[in-house]
């Protein structure tokens, strides 16, 4: 096990807080001395509060010196992105049109599971403006950038919270995921990102993305993702679309063998262009999974794009939140985002039901598919990382930034289990990922297949520089 904090997985960190060879106060310090060292140059985070980290930390040291620890993550270094109310900090959602100067009483079921399970809450993470885009830069906290190479993107929505596992600025944190917000900057910044099933983790308030929104965890290991998993499943009565506890433990299922199961291995979906080094790097993953013995057959799951039901879904979710903005603020809105909050007011209630009708759809031939095949692998983004402060690639001649996340979106839309893990580099050094996808419900066998990916093709241990460039 590395001697050094930031060098651990929140699994070896609790475990050092066990045996005493780490305290929580020890580990506080180093997250909170890697953001005072390198966030100035990523922005990973949009507020950061040392003297409430280092509160927790202190009780989180006391229970474990008593052998009382509150939960399985008690004092693990943690963040949230700035979507999730958080009680005593501001959530203005990457927007100049919220009032900060409010009172900020309540706490999410996110924030609320990881107080109670004992987390250090660092801070919260960077998201472009209401988490609109597949990118991390809003109107109030700038770009962020990829830690690989600054000149880049970290993806997102949850660039922030990537970018922050990614460099040691806090071992775990969580994202929203509403098509691939936790998996696209998970992959560019070469982490493991989880969007569990629709309902597993609770959502309060309720998202106007309505189903295609989605909470999950971020961190360096599938272990650790499952842990986080644990705490956040629990219910709460603020969201009636939540799903009942879980039958066992995540941190259990993830060592469940997978071998001989049936993976279907789609390149493309059928339909996406994908550049070759990413191709190569998941096809060399995909024949080590099937040396370790999971039975894996090349098939595309046998749907078209659903591309336009998708931005019918996303923008009238869209306009319905900016609605709600004051009558004066259209200026200082993402104008982007302000484009998608116009291209909203366009569609009738009838297209709502059209485009809901598909994604029902969608998800009756998911369910179908899944009856031959037990997991579908897929890269999770078709492209590397890209020139930070654009939407989509510059010269690319692509207009939205769904364009170039197929392999995402449609499984916010069927609400399934999807899982990145890291699948290896392009040339340039930059990280690649592969998807894992289950049918509803499946989250457990997701994470086992994502387990199995960690041993027999182990990513790199070290993080990407953490010292200024």
């Amino acid at each position: 096990m590395p001697s050094t904090p930031s060098l651990l997985t929140a699994s070896e960190l609790v475990a050092a807080f066990s045996s005493g060879e780490v305290s929580p106060v020890e580990a506080t310090r180093v997250a909170l001395d890697a953001i005072a060292e390198v966030d100035g140059q990523y922005r990973a985070f949009t507020l950061v509060d040392p003297e409430v980290a280092l509160d927790q930390a202190r009780a989180s040291e006391e229970r474990w010196r008593e052998g009382n620890p509150i939960g399985w993550l008690d004092g693990v270094p943690a963040s949230v992105k700035d979507m999730f109310l958080t009680q005593g900090w501001p959530t203005l959602r990457g927007s100049l049109c919220i009032e900060r100067d409010q009172p900020w009483r309540e706490d999410s079921p996110v924030t609320a599971r990881m107080r109670e399970h004992g987390l250090v809450l660092l801070g919260k993470t960077t998201t472009p403006e209401l988490a609109w885009k597949a990118v991390t830069d809003s109107p109030l906290d700038g770009v962020t950038r990829n830690p690989w190479d600054p000149a880049l993107t970290p993806g997102g929505s949850s660039g922030g919270s990537a970018v922050a596992v990614a460099t040691g600025m806090g071992e775990v944190s969580v994202g929203t995921d509403g098509g691939g917000s936790v998996r696209i900057p998970a992959s560019f910044c070469g982490v493991v990102g989880f969007k569990p099933t629709g309902g597993r983790i609770p959502l309060y308030p309720a998202s106007p993305f309505g189903p295609l929104s989605h909470a999950g965890p971020l961190a360096r290991s599938v272990d650790d993702v499952a842990l986080l998993l644990d705490v956040l499943a629990m219910p709460d009565p603020r969201d009636p679309a939540a799903l009942p506890p879980p039958a066992g433990t995540y941190r259990e299922a993830v060592r469940r063998d997978v071998r001989g199961l049936r993976a279907a291995f789609s390149p493309t979906l059928g339909y996406v262009d994908v550049e070759p080094e990413i191709a190569r790097a998941v096809v060399s993953v995909v024949a080590a999974l099937t040396e370790a013995g999971l039975t894996v057959e090349e098939a595309d799951p046998g749907f078209s794009d659903p591309y336009d039901a998708f931005g019918v879904l996303w923008s009238t979710g869209a306009a319905k939140w900016l609605d709600t903005f004051p009558a004066d603020c259209a200026e200082h809105v993402d104008p982007g985002l302000r484009r998608v909050w116009e291209q909203g007011h366009t569609y009738s209630a009838g297209d709502y039901l059209d485009a809901s009708a598909v994604r029902a759809n969608l998800g009756i031939h998911m369910g179908e598919f899944h009856t031959r095949h037990d997991v579908l692998i897929t890269p999770t983004v078709a492209i590397p990382p890209f020139e930070a402060g654009h939407d989509v690639p510059p010269d690319s001649g692509l207009e939205t930034w769904p364009q170039w996340a197929r392999f995402s979106y449609p499984f916010n839309m069927t609400q399934q289990p999807a899982i990145t893990v890291p699948a290896g580099f392009t040339s340039k050094g930059l990280p690649v990922g592969l998807q894992i996808v289950g049918p509803r419900h499946s989250d457990d066998l997701v994470l086992a297949v994502a387990k199995l990916v960690e041993e027999i093709a182990p990513w790199p241990t070290d993080r990407p520089a953490t010292r200024p460039h």
